[in-house]
């Protein structure tokens, strides 16, 4: 007979079909609209007027950002629409729709972010409100994924089914960012302003964000009580901080007094006038930890005395229904386990708490997928996620959770069939990389092509199946404002130029040890090396580490203890790893290497021209 199992703290409540007859949701839908239609008609008049000259750049610029529409690279005429996942939850209609979009008014295929967005490229500033229009017919709504404002909340994508989490903390997520979104005071903040929630220390980056929440709980007078662990004024960037914990336990009920004080303490105090200084993590940084604390403290005792009651959080509690599919044709015919499954299976699965389930991450390049690959994804969520729908993730990829493992075989053939089947997503062989000089403005490299590059050699390598590998990062950003998180990745790049008499080339300056688990730390500088010899320096410093490591380390653990000054081997500090790799890095002249000079992806000589930067308009 068939079951349908109900998700609790920790366990499955079993239920037959017949005992629910006709009371479980269609999981394969949308279940919050965060839309506005009204916005994209008001989006429409906007462009008109701007066109007409009635409105003027820099006012439409900060209309345009707040609605989630980005500038693209040295043109006007196009956008970057950023749609966000709160809690980075989509569902097959709404993939559906997002790949329509891409068809019709993009450039065929769609980019995960690293902040848990979808993006779609190179869209005519004219149709951005006819993707606004499509995105509200599956509820999701770009408004407020870029501008100063409470961008998209995230959550990790293990949040729910983490063996190592107290309780789920993505219902919390949500109501955060229903709260936030549109309100009043999150519409002219001096700048940007993020949450992360997470499941537990290894799968989330609470410390470099503005606020940084861990689930916990606690044992109050004899009762169990809900709350979080909070850390505020972290972030990345071009000078990067790691956040501070505000206090040992805040109980779920000031989870929100402290997110409105926290925020009024920024709004109140930011920087407006210094726009390379008004993150909150400066702000927090210039006064001191303990005087902000204090600070947060005494608001948050003002924010609870004055608060209407109905200022609330709307945290729904409804325990997700899991039900798996029972309806999948086997039309690949026979159990005949499919050539590279195995692979796939150790680099791409997690076990979940849920006995017998798996969470799948699908390796995708650089956050891409196609429009064609989306569309299929959309019936693989229906037929083998049992919650019925997909999370993204903070490393550019989707996670498929709840999906049975006797039906991993299965799926990795559907995966196969539309291109999304690459091992590595959980590895270093999967890099993240910025969209760098196809688009961005402040791009100086292509960090997005190098990505792909490094992703497919490291494959070819079979990389991903080296256990020693398995837990570190390569993050590579176009430019130093870390949209890529290079500065906690085990081996970070962020972009520039180089120079040997009037001929310049791509250079990446080269950070290693940062991390962004319970032992966050901001990677430390080694040399700057050029981009066309990025793949050959990451493979030397593996030889390096090969030739050098103990039992039981792995590189991002050794990496670890060298940047510490613990390491007892030939390899003493960072200076000597950079001494081995000075001579790899020399640039040879453009006469003996002509392709030296050229930034991946690119035929025509490199230059360092960049536009304006919207990250602070």
């Amino acid at each position: 007979m068939s079951k349908i199992y109900i998700q609790t703290k920790r366990n499955f409540i079993v239920l037959t079909i017949s005992d629910l007859k006709q009371t479980v949701p269609d999981s394969a839908k949308h279940k919050i609209n965060w839309s506005r239609i009204e916005e994209a008609d008001d989006f429409a008049k906007t462009v008109k007027l701007f066109r007409q000259g009635k409105y003027d750049e820099d006012s439409f610029r900060r209309y345009r950002l707040q609605h989630g529409a980005y500038g693209t690279r040295m043109t006007g005429d196009y956008a970057m629409v950023r749609i966000k996942l709160p809690a980075g939850e989509i569902y097959p209609d709404q993939i559906e729709k997002i790949s329509q979009l891409s068809e019709q008014y993009s450039i065929g295929s769609a980019h995960f972010s690293t902040r848990e967005n979808i993006q779609l490229h190179w869209v005519i500033l004219e149709d951005v409100s006819e993707i606004f229009r499509g995105l509200s017919e599956v509820g999701l709504t770009s408004r407020e994924a870029c501008g100063n404002s409470v961008r998209n909340v995230m959550c990790s994508p293990l949040s729910g089914v983490c063996p190592a989490e107290e309780f789920d903390s993505t219902p919390y997520a949500l109501a955060t960012a229903r709260f936030f979104l549109r309100n009043p005071m999150s519409q002219n903040l001096p700048r940007k302003f993020k949450f992360n929630f997470t499941c537990c220390e290894k799968h989330g980056m609470v410390r470099m964000v503005d606020v940084g929440l861990i689930p916990q709980i606690r044992d109050i007078d004899g009762t169990s009580q809900r709350g979080f662990k909070i850390f505020l004024g972290g972030g990345l960037g071009n000078r990067s901080f790691v956040g501070h914990q505000l206090e040992d336990f805040t109980p779920e009920e000031d989870l929100l007094y402290t997110s409105i004080a926290v925020m009024r303490i920024f709004d109140r105090l930011g920087d407006r006038k210094n726009l390379a200084r008004n993150r909150m993590r400066y702000l927090v940084n210039d006064m001191g930890w303990d005087k902000f604390q204090n600070l947060v403290f005494k608001e948050r005792a003002v924010v609870r005395a004055t608060q209407s009651v109905i200022t609330q959080l709307e945290v729904d509690k409804t325990p997700n229904v899991i039900k798996r599919p029972i309806k999948i044709s086997n039309e690949d015919g026979g159990e005949t386990i499919p050539d590279g499954y195995a692979r796939w299976l150790k680099t791409n699965t997690v076990k979940q708490t849920q006995e017998d389930y798996r969470s799948v991450f699908l390796t995708l390049e650089a956050g891409d997928i196609t429009a064609s690959q989306l569309h299929g994804l959309s019936d693989i969520i229906r037929n083998f996620s049992s919650e019925g729908m997909a999370r993204s993730g903070f490393e550019q990829n989707l996670a498929l959770r709840y999906v049975h493992e006797d039906d991993l075989p299965r799926l990795y053939s559907k995966l196969i069939k539309i291109g999304l089947a690459k091992s590595g997503a959980l590895t270093m062989t999967a890099p993240i990389g910025c969209s760098g000089t196809t688009s961005c403005n402040l791009a100086l490299t292509n960090s997005h092509r190098l990505a792909k590059e490094i992703q497919r050699k490291f494959l070819e390598l079979k990389l991903d199946e080296d256990e020693d590998l398995g837990d570190s990062s390569i993050k590579i950003s176009g430019c130093p404002n870390s949209c890529a998180q290079h500065g906690i990745a085990t081996l970070g790049f962020f972009g520039g130029g180089g120079r040997v008499g009037k001929d310049m080339y791509a250079n990446y300056q080269m950070s290693i040890g940062g991390r962004s688990d319970g032992d966050t730390m901001l990677g430390q500088t080694i040399l700057r090396v050029p981009a066309k010899r990025i793949i050959t320096v990451i493979l030397k410093v593996i030889e390096i580490f090969k030739a050098n490591k103990k039992s039981g380390d792995t590189l991002k653990s050794w990496i670890h203890r060298v940047v510490n000054g613990n390491e007892d081997s030939e390899i003493k500090s960072i200076a000597d790893i950079k001494k081995i790799l000075e001579p790899i890095v020399i640039p040879p002249t453009i006469e003996e290497d002509p392709d030296f000079y050229l930034d991946y992806g690119s035929d025509t000589s490199y230059h360092t021209k960049t536009g304006k930067g919207e990250c602070a308009a």
